[in-house]
């Protein structure tokens, strides 16, 4: 159980699920709609399918050179 000062200031209502999950700083509390963000943003970036077309291309024009 979470104290309600705790809950408010996390925006956390009475009954609201809360996913645990492990970091390398520890444990941490998070709604389902702030491990989507969170997941999200750690998925934001380059796109590694890209790199990896475009290492292909450049490795396929440089035979063909």
């Amino acid at each position: 159980m979470l104290p309600a000062d705790i809950r408010e200031r996390g925006g956390i209502g009475e009954g609201t699920e809360l996913i645990v999950i492990e970091t390398p700083d520890g444990l941490a509390l998070l709604t389902r709609e702030q491990l989507k963000r969170r997941v999200r943003s750690e998925l934001a970036g380059p796109s590694l399918v890209a790199d990896l077309v475009d290492e292909r291309r450049a490795a396929a024009k440089a035979e063909g050179a």
